[in-house]
């Protein structure tokens, strides 16, 4: 049930809505055989989820399936916004923080897709120093999902359909990719009927 109070819902929603949106999902490998645990920045619901229930989730359901070979992130990036779905940057170095040390050293790649330019500054000047273990080392921006598969198995990892449209903006918008131009018309209209956050929102919290 919802918390009226602070706009919370139960941990077991959490748990449902996280899975629900499929947020983090190992699948495919890059072209150097290691598993990828994709990431999908545009469905990450933070005004729902407290970072205890997230950490949970990742140490019950996520942790234990990368074993203890090396792997690798593929965090899309695509139509991420502050206000919706940017957990904040406390968050973040908790959720780095509450890593098993196993498990970090294991990381051997970030593939960061479509970072934009406020993304590829905060991790220029505040990445080395929030992110321990040589973290910000291990990133590697890519630009276009074309590029993307020169480093991942093209037909092993799966993209929403969004991030190719985003991709087709990019081509005829250049300058999106600097920050001279916004998105927003595009990427960051209102959630259209489909999209799985919207969805599981009207139906599950509200």
């Amino acid at each position: 049930m919802r918390d009226a109070m602070n706009g919370q819902i139960s941990e077991v929603e959490q748990k449902q809505l996280i899975e629900k949106l499929d947020i983090f999902k190992i699948h495919g490998k890059d072209k150097h055989g290691r598993k990828l645990l994709r990431i999908i920045g545009k469905f990450f619901p933070a005004r729902f989820l407290t970072m205890e229930v997230l950490k949970t989730y990742l140490e019950e359901k996520i942790f234990p399936r990368l074993g203890r070979k090396p792997f690798a992130v593929l965090y899309v990036h695509t139509g991420v916004q502050r206000s919706e779905n940017f957990p904040g940057i406390s968050a973040l170095r908790s959720i780095y923080d509450a890593i098993p040390v196993n498990v970090r050293d294991n990381l051997q790649e970030v593939y960061f897709l479509h970072p934009g330019l406020q993304s590829r500054l905060f991790l220029a000047t505040c990445g080395r120093f929030l992110f321990s273990g040589g973290l910000y080392g291990k990133v590697r921006y890519i630009s276009r999902v074309d590029y993307l598969w020169e480093q991942v198995r093209r037909n092993e990892a799966e993209m929403p359909e969004f991030v190719y449209d985003h991709d087709d903006d990019l081509e005829y918008r250049p300058m999106m990719d600097y920050g001279l131009e916004s998105d927003h018309a595009r990427v960051y209209a209102s959630p259209a009927a489909d999209s799985p956050l919207s969805t599981f929102s009207m139906r599950c919290i509200s």
